[in-house]
C-alpha cells in the first residue's frame, strides 16, 4: 500500500522561513531510516504558495482561471510530503509518530492512501491498465536518466 504523508503549512513556512540546520539533520536521519526500511519512495518540501498558482476549471466549458499565490487558510495548505510504501495505514501512523516535528511549534501531518489500479474495479479496463503501466515505465526511465 502506498501512502502520501502531507506536512501541513504554517505561517512560518508560508512566509518562506527555512528549517534550521538541526531540523534538516533530524529529517535527514529520519529519511535514512525510512529508506533503510524500504518505506521511502519520495520526500520533498514545497516552496510557499506565494510562488505557486492554482488553476480552476468551470465544468465542461473549460474556462480556466489561473490564480497566483499566496493562498489563504494556511491550515489547509501543504508544506511538504513523503510517499511511502507500507503494509497498512497503521504502519504509516507508526512511522509518523517517529518523525521529528517538521515545524518549531504546532504542526499537523495528514496520512492519505494512494489509489492502486485494483481500487478502480472494472472501469479500469485492460487497455487503461496497459497505458498506466507504459506511463509508469516512461516516468521511471526519465527519473533514472535525470539522476545520471
Amino acid at each position: 500500500m502506498k501512502f502520501m504523508i502531507l506536512v501541513k503549512a504554517t505561517k512560518d513556512s508560508e512566509a518562506g522561513v527555512m528549517p534550521s540546520e538541526q531540523l534538516l539533520a533530524a529529517m535527514g536521519k529520519f529519511n535514512e531510516e525510512l529508506a533503510k526500511a524500504g518505506v521511502l519512495l519520495a520526500a520533498e518540501g514545497l516552496h510557499p504558495t506565494s510562488k505557486g498558482a492554482r488553476v480552476k476549471y468551470s465544468g465542461d466549458k473549460r474556462s480556466v482561471i489561473v490564480i497566483d499565490g499566496p493562498f489563504a487558510e494556511t491550515k489547509d495548505l501543504v508544506a511538504g510530503f513523503w510517499l511511502w510504501q507500507v503494509k497498512s495505514k497503521e504502519e504509516a501512523i507508526e512511522w509518523v509518530k517517529r518523525c521529528p516535528n517538521p515545524h518549531d511549534g504546532e504542526c499537523e501531518i495528514e496520512i492519505r492512501q494512494v489509489f492502486e489500479a485494483e481500487d478502480f474495479g472494472a472501469a479500469f479496463t485492460p487497455e487503461l491498465r496497459e497505458q498506466e503501466e507504459r506511463l509508469r515505465a516512461q516516468t521511471e526511465q526519465r527519473t533514472k536518466a535525470a539522476k545520471r
